[in-house]
């Protein structure tokens, strides 16, 4: 997917244009006119039912949806389906006086899997029947016959009263779903789980089959959807509490059911973009300052421990893993929020929201699991975050996963901590001076928590390891005209091997942590290209 375009546009498609008007066949002519069709009867319907569903489905063979979309559907190129908008008046619950309004999302382009989509009301559900009548086609060239009335949508976005036109959360491409906070941006991803993300084995993506949108109270900030999920290897059973804040809140209740032995499950996944920022300019061929959606990840351990870790755009997939015991939370989050840093007024990475997922209940032993694929431009979504647990998820069990996801621009929980503000990266050295070995040159602003009431203190100190080379020209002091301290250091390879450093960094006064743990793996250059800069004596 082109994806500037389509962060462009968000997830509502707007457009304007010509008006298709047929009716689709098999739908019930009692719904009201306003409203979108249903197919067949009510059944009924809660949680644990869909759970004993799911459960049901992980005893059989996994049976991939049969068909494909019309060739008039499939065929559609990213302008085509784009002019596909979905009429505002037909909009689930929009001929009621109720605080959301559901709109879908029409089948094309790479959106070619189908999901039912299900209105729940009373403790009964019924299926919402797909009808041309529901879209403006715009330029897309479909006609009415072009499409069975059994067809299916691709996701559906969901609208707060507060707002009739612009949306706060969309689920769409049948893994993927994401929300916004009061920026109204959107940026990063969530899934519903990972299956063997960045193994040597091909990824699995599983797919929600269906969705179930209950009818919200009057004048309430929160709705509930349920999804069903279906692959090869997992089913499973969820449950997503929506609450519309400056801070959009979901709340995820997720019971999973293996086929088969999972290799690598991922919970939570988070999926996001870094192309180049401060830390590796060697792709800023772009015109603009930096690119990301996302500058790094954030962990809090279950030891109470805060890490950062810059993110990277590697030159070969790296996966890192942060062992853990009842993690604290975790997540991918963009820190770097001034204009100015991006220069961009059509994406605006600085309002892309974080998402940080805090852990209910007992998860257990595992490990945050950190996936950077190269990437070669921003269109592509590179960098995964997820927790695995550290057994092997096996057939036959439930395993049963809740947790918050806060889409933000704030960090979430409190700390009396110092933070990473900025990482930046150069060349080593003393200015001045001629260099007489190679060596790449660490500086990371750290800002808040005590650091605003120490002054000058020359005790504050920088506390710095790296997993294996040499260490030298370490400094930390305030920097001057802002509350932010600053620690530098040069690293120094004392091998030929180019396998990636880990380098650690916290301050400390008095033997007391004032920050959070800095983390970063530096991809280490080859011998021949470690090149002493020129400098004048």
């Amino acid at each position: 997917m082109q994806r500037r375009r389509f962060l462009l546009n968000g997830a509502t498609f707007l457009a304007t244009a010509a008006t298709l008007e047929p009716r689709a066949q098999g739908a019930d002519s009692k719904s009201p006119p306003g409203d979108p069709k249903t197919l067949g009867g009510p059944e009924p319907f809660d949680y644990a039912q869909l759970k004993g569903r799911a459960r049901t489905m992980a005893d059989a063979p996994y049976k991939a949806p049969g068909g494909k979309v019309p060739p008039a559907i499939g065929k559609l190129d990213w302008d085509q389906w784009q002019s596909i908008s979905f009429r505002k008046e037909r909009a689930l619950w929009a001929s009621d006086d109720l605080p959301f309004r559901v709109r879908f999302f029409h089948l094309g382009f790479r959106a070619v899997k189908p999901v039912r989509m299900h209105e729940v009301q009373n403790g009964m559900s019924r299926e919402i029947a797909y009808d041309p009548a529901l879209f403006d086609y715009g330029k897309s060239g479909l006609r009415p016959g072009d499409a069975p009335a059994d067809l299916g949508f691709a996701g559906f976005n969901l609208l707060f009263h507060t707002d009739w036109t612009r949306d706060r959360a969309a689920f769409q491409g049948a893994s993927y779903f994401r929300a916004t906070y009061g920026s109204r941006q959107y940026g990063m991803s969530q899934r519903g789980l990972a299956i063997d993300t960045g193994m040597s084995t091909p990824e699995e993506f599983p797919d929600f089959i269906a969705y179930y949108l209950e009818r919200p109270a009057p004048r309430s900030n929160t709705v509930n959807v349920y999804g069903l999920l279906d692959s090869p290897s997992v089913t499973g059973a969820y449950r997503f509490v929506i609450s519309v804040e400056d801070t959009l809140i979901t709340d995820i209740d997720a019971a999973v059911y293996p086929r088969k032995q999972i290799e690598r499950m991922g919970i939570a996944p988070g999926t996001s973009m870094f192309f180049y920022g401060k830390t590796d300019r060697r792709l800023a061929v772009d015109w603009r300052p930096e690119i990301h959606d996302s500058d790094g990840l954030q962990l809090w351990t279950g030891a109470g421990e805060r890490i950062w870790r810059p993110l990277n755009n590697p030159r070969v997939l790296r996966v890192n893993t942060f062992a853990d015991e009842q993690p604290r939370g975790f997540g991918l989050m963009q820190r770097e929020r001034s204009f100015e840093q991006y220069e961009d007024d059509g994406v605006f990475y600085e309002k892309r929201p974080d998402v940080w997922v805090e852990p209910r209940g007992n998860w257990g032993k595992g490990a945050v699991m950190l996936v950077e694929i190269p990437t070669r431009d921003e269109t592509a979504d590179n960098i995964v975050a997820f927790w695995t647990p550290a057994d092997k998820p096996q057939r036959g069990q439930e395993y049963l996963y809740s947790y918050r996801c806060y889409w933000t621009d704030k960090y979430p929980p409190e700390s009396r901590i110092a933070r990473v503000q900025a990482t930046r990266t150069g060349v080593g050295g003393v200015i001045g001076r001629q260099q007489t070995h190679f060596s790449w040159r660490f500086v990371v602003d750290f800002i808040g928590g005590p650091l605003t009431a120490l002054g000058g203190n020359p005790a504050v100190q920088a506390n710095v390891s790296a997993s294996r080379g040499r260490v030298e020209l370490v400094s930390a002091r305030p920097v001057v005209g802002t509350e932010a301290w600053r620690a530098m250091f040069d690293y120094v390879p004392t091998d030929d091997s180019t396998e990636p450093v880990n380098l650690r960094l916290y301050l400390s006064l008095d033997g007391e942590a004032l920050s959070e743990t800095w983390l970063y793996q530096y991809e280490v250059p080859p011998p021949d290209q470690r090149k002493i800069i020129p400098r004048s004596s």
